[in-house]
């Protein structure tokens, strides 16, 4: 496994140079992250990022952004508890409304997510933002292992982008992300198991620890570094 400063300069070797390296690790694809400190971020704020992920997933970003407005709508801004007790009348509600995409198991997530942000206040005394929001880098795979297991359709790569949306350090095992950690010997083939996602969480520390840079930096830094 190469150092991250050489890494760094293969991706910098790849973009022109290391200023217009830079330039495309501060790019904001999706607009500013939503808050600058994630743990104080309402949980309506964090079901509205989830669910926005969710939608994307295998669908045009663009068509969600556009109904986005719709989606705050029909899901009353969010609100946790209402969420959380969407009835089979309310479902039905969803499946006729043009303004947001009418597709029933994504809609059901929303609840699912709302129990599941509900459950992890009730756990910890504390709003489920500011616990998902505190949740420390050397431990990400943790992080995704909590949503994927008892968030809806928190799996892959929607839960990695969706905290990154927040303003989470977030690293996102992109199609190039992932080929640069195979080239590295960290893995094999993309990672599915927890030997594979921790041996992850293990290079990722060791580059953070020397460059002192964040998962969301280093995770476009291996990705860029795989070439145009």
């Amino acid at each position: 496994m190469r150092g991250f400063a050489e890494i760094y300069d293969m991706a910098a070797g790849h973009h022109g140079g290391a200023g217009a390296l830079e330039t495309r690790i501060t790019a904001q694809p999706y607009g500013p992250p939503l808050s600058d400190d994630p743990a104080s971020l309402p949980d309506d704020r964090w079901l509205s990022a989830f669910t926005r992920f969710v939608f994307s997933a295998g669908f045009n970003w663009k068509v969600i952004e556009n109904k986005w407005n719709g989606f705050e709508e029909a899901f009353d801004r969010f609100d946790v508890a209402r969420c959380a007790m969407m009835s089979d009348e309310d479902l039905d509600r969803h499946l006729a409304n043009r303004a947001i995409v009418r597709h029933a198991t994504k809609i059901l997530s929303v609840r699912d997510n709302a129990v599941f942000l509900l459950g992890l206040a009730r756990e910890h005394g504390k709003p489920a933002g500011a616990v998902l929001g505190s949740w420390p880098p050397q431990d990400y795979v943790g992080l995704l292992d909590l949503l994927k297991k008892r968030g809806g359709r928190l799996g892959g790569t929607t839960a990695q982008y969706a905290l990154r949306f927040i303003g989470m350090p977030s690293l996102v095992l992109s199609r190039d992300v992932v080929a640069a950690l195979v080239r590295e010997g960290v893995i094999d083939r993309a990672p599915t198991g927890k030997a594979a996602m921790r041996s992850v969480q293990d290079a990722v520390n060791a580059w953070m620890a020397e460059c002192g840079r964040g998962l969301t930096e280093i995770s476009k830094v291996l990705a860029f570094s795989v070439g145009p």
